[in-house]
């Protein structure tokens, strides 16, 4: 180990002579790590609004339980508790005739007028009950098996929908992370590679005097390293610039849109990018490595 941290100057100095030995290939692979890792960025970053967008739309997601109108006040509310109680259920409450009049009202919005045409409030009262939208075949059977339910309005073509765009969302960004992870070590694999032809008369030499593979090897790992991790910070400053700006404009023109605190994003972007690259030099480095047997 000591030695080791004694030949770490001379590792690093053979790194920048293995990078400018071939200076057009080389920039080409830093420039296109730097262009992976940013679709990696735009990925993570993507995936943390959709995963808030998501968590919004699995909250929005319920069922609406028509009770028995003989029921009582008291009866409803235990009722709501039962429902509530439920396995897959988030919460129930009682929504009373005003507010599903309200509720109405405000989607009608310019239309709502038609409903002064009615005498009566023509909407009766029902239990809102929040569920997993990926449970909600059982859930629905089971509130159909309660003997004080007349009717269970279980909207399932946009519980299905929401579901579906769950899936969509975390079957993409697992297979665009994986593709990117894949991409990175060839290039970088073949970086070092390259690296280890152009220097295979030195290797020789370094073997015919007795060095290990270790002190041979571990100077193409840190270029390795050098290469994703420079990339990788290129690629944060430029994904830093791309949300300040994105934030500058969702944020005014399309305020729906659940967006995380940006400190937050910003954050996690940068770990997930610089803990990646530094993963995938070393794995690329080493896959790289293999070749070194063939010189």
């Amino acid at each position: 180990m000591k030695n080791f941290i004694a030949n770490l100057g001379y590792f690093f100095k053979e790194a920048g002579k293995i990078i400018f030995s071939n200076k057009l290939s080389n920039i080409f692979t830093f420039l296109g790590t730097v262009l992976i890792l940013l679709m990696l960025a735009s990925v993570a970053a993507g995936w943390s609004v959709s995963s808030r967008l998501v968590g919004m739309l699995e909250e929005e997601a319920e069922i609406s339980a028509f009770f028995r109108e003989d029921l009582d006040e008291k009866e409803v509310l235990d009722l709501a508790e039962k429902l509530g109680k439920l396995d897959g259920v988030r919460n129930a409450r009682v929504v009373d005739e005003s507010e599903a009049y309200n509720r109405m009202k405000d989607i009608l919005a310019d239309d709502a007028g038609i409903l002064e045409l009615f005498d009566e409030n023509p909407f009766k009262a029902y239990i809102e009950i929040r569920i997993d939208p990926g449970r909600t075949d059982s859930i629905v059977e089971t509130v159909r098996g309660f003997k004080e339910i007349d009717f269970v309005r279980d909207n399932k073509s946009v519980l299905e929908s929401i579901n579906d765009i769950i899936k969509g969302i975390k079957t993409v960004g697992t297979l665009i992370i994986f593709a990117v992870g894949i991409t990175t070590i060839i290039i970088i694999s073949h970086m070092i590679r390259q690296g280890i032809y152009n220097n295979r008369d030195q290797i020789k030499t370094l073997r015919l005097l007795g060095a290990s593979r270790t002190f041979i090897g571990f100077p193409f790992i840190c270029v390795g390293l050098l290469m994703t991790v420079a990339a990788g910070i290129l690629a944060s400053l430029v994904m830093v610039l791309l949300i300040h700006k994105g934030y500058q404009i969702m944020g005014g023109s399309i305020p729906f849109i659940p967006l995380p605190p940006m400190t937050d994003l910003l954050m996690g972007v940068i770990l997930t990018i610089m803990g990646v690259s530094i993963i995938l030099g070393t794995v690329g480095s080493l896959f790289g490595l293999s070749s070194i047997k063939d010189q």
